[in-house]
């Protein structure tokens, strides 16, 4: 697979955490606390920044997306919002609903947040002191044979080999424990297709073919291997925890970057890549066990004073049924996304209505085109599409989540068109 090259258009943080663990918004590297979130004291909203309102504070446009859902009501979740976190119109805001890859606005916000705008997903080689070489990853969805190519002639070029076979050089592969490729509640159907592919470090070609590659180390040591010998040289392979320590006599001989932080938000988001969402939740986190995972970003959440009612973060991507997301919480933040340093990294990775991504299809030749940014989420009985919404009153905050509607896109599209009209909760 080519290394992806994705145009992004030049556009233009979330509640409950102990106040002395509350951060400054940017800034990456600070651990959890192990207490359980129940026990933990609501944190005040980040400085400056608003805070979405509890109170519907637009009748009219109450009205109008009442009437738009109609019979329908029961299953849909609605949330508009302004930038003064004005609530402007709320059905069912909230009730948690499964998001489907809604979810992913929670993962590349908090990826953004903690490792910034140049971060580089990294496939290292060390060096160890008995001569072995060690590649590790953090998950880079577009790791490829050109990579590898350096990668073999640079572990074959720099020694190792000893004794009677000098040409042989041994080369660890620091993978995940197997139990930890797929996200428990992933369906076990799923995984065998390229979406539902296994979520690991030594990702080649995101462990997808034209569908899922079952064993990525397996067949990562088989792409070393005939790498190797095609150079003249021979590797024996082998497979290490990814979780054990690298020695620290460890030599760095050389690493492979990923894509920039903005094509990977956009293959998230405008393209709905579920590996890559996986991968940037993990690295968010700093720890590739999903429980911490999840612990870590609900945290992350918390400190940003959003409304966490009825929140299960199950995986980073929304494939799993089991995570739950209100609208209230989406449009909250998508508000401080908007209010954060890196908001318009954030806002150009997202699909255009009618012109880019998984919304290329919709709102073609209506006033929504190329007005809404946001992202879609779709399984069986799911849809849902979240982002924010240009009108001449200002940006408007919107998420729209249906678990059983009948006619999901063209409610959605509704909704959107009268959050459009003009002067009808003011500026």
């Amino acid at each position: 697979m080519a290394r992806r090259q994705l145009m992004l258009a030049p556009l233009l943080l979330i509640g409950l955490a102990a106040p002395s663990m509350a951060l400054p918004l940017g800034q990456p590297g600070a651990g959890p606390s192990s207490a359980p979130l129940a026990f933990l004291p609501p944190a005040p909203p980040p400085l400056g920044l608003p805070q979405l309102q509890d109170q519907v504070s637009c009748p009219a446009l109450q009205r109008r997306l009442q009437a738009v859902v109609g019979a329908e009501a029961s299953v849909w979740s609605i949330s508009v919002a302004d930038p003064a976190g004005r609530l402007l119109a709320d059905v069912n805001g909230l009730r948690p609903r499964i998001p489907a890859s809604n979810q992913k606005l929670i993962s590349t916000a908090y990826a953004l947040d903690r490792l910034g705008p140049d971060y580089h997903l990294r496939a290292q080689l060390w060096r160890l002191v008995d001569g072995t070489f060690r590649l590790t990853g953090e998950g880079d969805p577009d790791l490829a044979l050109p990579q590898l190519q350096r990668i073999t002639k640079l572990a074959l070029g720099s020694g190792g080999g000893s004794g009677a076979l000098p040409n042989l050089v041994r080369l660890q592969i620091a993978e995940e424990p197997t139990q930890a490729w797929w996200p428990a509640g992933w369906d076990s159907s799923d995984r065998y297709y390229a979406y539902g592919a296994p979520i690991t470090r030594l990702a080649v070609t995101s462990n997808a073919i034209h569908e899922a590659v079952m064993n990525p180390p397996l067949r990562l040591q088989s792409l070393l291997e005939r790498t190797a010998a095609q150079q003249g040289g021979k590797l024996k392979v082998s497979l290490v925890s990814a979780r054990a320590a690298l020695p620290s006599d460890a030599v760095l001989l050389h690493e492979e970057p990923s894509a920039s932080m903005h094509d990977l938000l956009s293959l998230a988001n405008t393209e709905s890549h579920n590996f890559t969402a996986e991968v940037l939740l993990r690295q968010a986190a700093g720890s590739w066990d999903l429980d911490e995972v999840r612990l870590r970003a609900t945290l992350w959440l918390g400190q940003q004073g959003l409304p966490l009612q009825g929140l299960r973060l199950a995986d980073g991507s929304g494939l799993d049924r089991s995570n739950r997301l209100t609208s209230r919480l989406l449009a909250a933040l998508l508000l401080r996304m908007d209010q954060h340093p890196y908001g318009r990294d954030y806002l150009a990775s997202m699909a255009v209505m009618g012109q880019r991504g998984t919304l290329r299809g919709l709102g073609q030749g209506t006033p929504l085109e190329g007005r809404f940014f946001g992202k879609t989420g779709t399984i069986s009985g799911v849809r849902a599409i979240s982002g924010m919404l240009q009108t001449s009153d200002g940006p408007r905050y919107v998420s729209t989540i249906s678990n059983g509607a009948s006619n999901p896109n063209r409610t959605i599209a509704a909704v959107l068109r009268q959050a459009q009209v003009p002067g009808l909760c003011g500026s």
